[in-house]
């Protein structure tokens, strides 16, 4: 299948590693230029169309000179991506820590979208695609402030789906299960050493859950974001995505 995305420009958050490196990837494997924003971009493997851009996404100052770059820059395709905060109970989270974690991970991500978005309006052609979590549509123990905060990004993400599909742009989601990622492998870290198990065990557990038997592997993930900023996609519009292999059992 064409995408018919050859010779457009993207941007992708946290394309260092892990979601964002895989989509990152997958876009420039169909001729997209990718300008690769990460705060590590030592990381990022610098090539024709890909140029690695320095961001922060938890320092004001950073989401700022960023904007200001990117608004001449003619982005057609936006990817948000932010790391997840740190894991813990929805019990005795700080005002301070529900503040951070939304600031880094939605306040940013809605500030460059809204900056972006008046260019692709005005070409009539656009795709905003936002990584979410499964935790969004299923709560996941130990990690209150991303299901809080990626709940949020949720409603503001079907939000503007409705307002902006008629000037040619879409709004979508995607919501990654359990993918190999560094991220994943910290929690299952993390869970092993609260509950006494293996990683092996914890993992274990994990595949036990999911239908098809495993992990899913980030080019997996790559892939469903490209079709998203494809040109047949453009009548899927305010979805949200899982890639999960099955994992959640909710409708």
């Amino acid at each position: 299948m064409d995408f018919g995305i050859s010779g457009k420009k993207a941007l992708v958050l946290g394309a260092s590693r892990g979601l964002g490196a895989a989509i990152a990837k997958a876009l420039v494997a169909e001729g997209v230029h990718v300008y690769a924003a990460a705060r590590n971009v030592d990381k990022i493997v610098v090539g024709d169309k890909m140029t690695p851009v320095q961001l922060d996404l938890s320092d004001k100052a950073s989401v700022d000179a960023l904007i200001a770059r990117m608004k001449g820059e003619g982005i057609e395709i936006l990817v948000n991506n932010s790391g997840g905060p740190k894991a813990g109970p929805a019990v005795g989270q700080t005002r301070e820590a529900w503040s951070s974690s939304f600031e880094m991970m939605a306040t940013s991500l809605f500030a460059i979208t809204d900056a972006l978005l008046e260019g692709m309006m005005a070409g009539g052609w656009g795709r905003i695609i936002t990584v979410g979590s499964s935790g969004v549509e299923q709560p996941i123990a130990n990690l209150a402030l991303s299901n809080g905060v990626r709940a949020a990004i949720a409603g503001w993400s079907k939000t503007l789906a409705s307002e902006v599909a008629g000037k040619g742009v879409t709004v979508n989601m995607i919501l990654p299960g359990r993918i190999d990622t560094d991220r994943v492998r910290e929690l299952d870290g993390i869970k092993a050493d609260k509950t006494g198990k293996s990683v092996e065990s914890v993992q274990e557990a994990s595949r036990n859950d999911i239908p098809v038997g495993r992990y899913g592997r980030p080019e997996e993930f790559g892939a469903v974001a490209a079709f998203l900023a494809s040109v047949p996609a453009s009548f899927v519009n305010g979805s949200m995505v899982r890639v999960d292999g099955g994992m959640i059992k909710g409708l």
